[in-house]
C-alpha cells in the first residue's frame, strides 16, 4: 500500500466567513500562541513542561465553569462514589488536560517505536491492517495524551487518514498540523467536513481512524454509564458499509511525556440483514469499550466535555 503525501485539509466555510478585523485578531492571538505557550514550553523540554502545565491546570481548573460539568459527569457516572473522590478525579482530568498542552511541543520527541516515551501493545494488529490492504475503522476516545496514539498508528506505518477537529484561528490550526506532520500523520481531515474523504480511503483499502466518545447532536441515544448520550455512529456505519474490521485503540499516561498505547483485537461488526439493528449493536460495542477504559483510567478521559443531555442529569437529580 503506498503511503500517502503530506495534506492538510481545512474547512473553507471558516476562513470565508472573516472578516478583515478576525484576521488581526488570529494573527494576534497566533502570536500571544508563540511567545506566551509555545516556545516557552519548546524551552523547558518535554518532561518539564508537562509537569509544568499539568500542575497549573490542577490548580485552577477547579476556578473554571467547565470544573461543574466535570463533577455532574462524574456524580452520573459514578453516583456512589464519595465526593472526595470525585474530586480527586477532577483535578486528576485537569491535571491531565495540562499535561497534554506541555506535551503537544514535543509531539515529535515522543516517538512510540524509537525510545522508552511510549510503549505500544497490540502493535501487531497495526501490521496485519497494513498488509491486508484491506483498510479498516480505528476508534478512540479523548484518553491521556490522544495525540500519541495518532503517532503509533502512522509511525507503525499504517497508511491512515485521521480526522482532527479544526480550530477557527487558522494559523494556530496550521501550527499544529505542521507537528502532526512531523511526528508521522500524513493526511489530516477535519471533522464534519471530511465524510467524502474517510469514504474515499476505506474504498481504497486505507484506514481511517476516528474519536468516538463525545457527543454528537445528530448521533444514536446509546446507553454510556447507564444513561442514553447522543453517539456519533459514522464509524459503525463505515465498517459496516466497507465490510471492513473496528480496530479499538486506548493510551494511558504512564508518566510525564510517557505512555502506554494499546491496539485492542479488531473485530468485524456483524450483519444479520438488520441494516438498523447491525448499526445500532456496532455503536453500542464501542460505547461500551470506551465506557470501559474511562473506568478503569477515570483520572486520564475528558470530563469537561457535556456528554450528556440536561435530561440525563434530572433523572439522576443532578442540580
Amino acid at each position: 500500500m503506498t503511503k500517502a503525501s503530506q495534506q492538510y485539509i481545512r474547512p473553507k466555510d471558516i476562513d470565508n466567513r472573516s472578516t478583515f478585523q478576525q484576521r488581526m485578531v488570529w494573527r494576534l492571538e497566533a502570536l500571544a500562541w508563540d511567545v506566551i505557550y509555545w516556545w516557552p514550553m519548546k524551552a523547558l523540554g518535554p518532561d518539564r513542561a508537562s509537569n509544568f502545565l499539568g500542575w497549573l491546570f490542577k490548580t485552577i481548573g477547579p476556578l473554571f465553569s467547565q470544573h461543574k460539568t466535570v463533577h455532574r459527569n462524574l456524580q452520573l457516572a459514578f453516583p456512589d462514589m464519595p465526593h472526595e473522590q470525585r474530586e480527586y478525579i477532577a483535578k486528576q482530568s485537569w491535571e491531565s488536560v495540562g499535561r497534554t498542552a506541555g506535551e503537544l511541543p514535543h509531539l515529535p520527541k515522543i516517538h512510540p517505536y524509537n525510545g522508552d516515551r511510549v510503549k505500544v501493545i497490540g502493535a501487531e494488529h497495526l501490521d496485519a491492517i497494513e498488509s491486508s490492504e484491506r483498510g479498516a475503522v480505528l476508534v478512540s476516545g479523548h484518553f491521556a495524551n490522544w495525540e500519541v496514539m495518532a503517532a503509533a498508528i502512522c509511525c507503525r506505518p499504517v497508511d491512515c487518514l485521521i480526522t482532527y477537529r479544526a480550530l477557527n484561528n487558522p494559523f494556530i490550526d496550521r501550527r499544529l498540523n505542521r507537528v502532526r506532520h512531523e511526528y508521522g500523520i500524513d493526511v489530516l481531515t477535519p471533522k464534519g467536513a471530511g465524510t467524502r474523504e474517510l469514504m474515499r480511503a476505506l474504498s481504497k483499502g486505507r484506514a481511517v481512524a476516528l474519536m468516538n466518545d463525545q457527543k454528537f447532536n445528530e448521533g444514536l441515544a446509546i446507553p454510556f454509564f447507564g444513561y442514553n448520550a447522543m453517539t456519533a455512529q459514522g464509524p459503525s456505519r463505515l465498517a459496516l458499509k466497507y465490510d471492513v474490521p473496528i480496530v479499538p485503540i486506548s493510551t494511558r499516561r504512564t508518566g510525564p511525556a510517557r505512555f502506554e498505547v494499546t491496539v485492542h483485537p479488531p473485530f468485524v461488526p456483524e450483519k444479520t440483514g438488520n441494516a438498523e439493528a447491525d448499526l445500532i449493536a456496532c455503536v453500542k460495542r464501542i460505547s461500551a469499550f470506551v465506557e470501559q477504559e474511562v473506568r478503569e483510567n477515570p483520572g486520564q478521559w475528558f470530563w469537561q466535555h457535556r456528554r450528556w443531555p440536561k435530561d440525563a442529569w434530572k433523572a439522576a437529580g443532578i442540580t
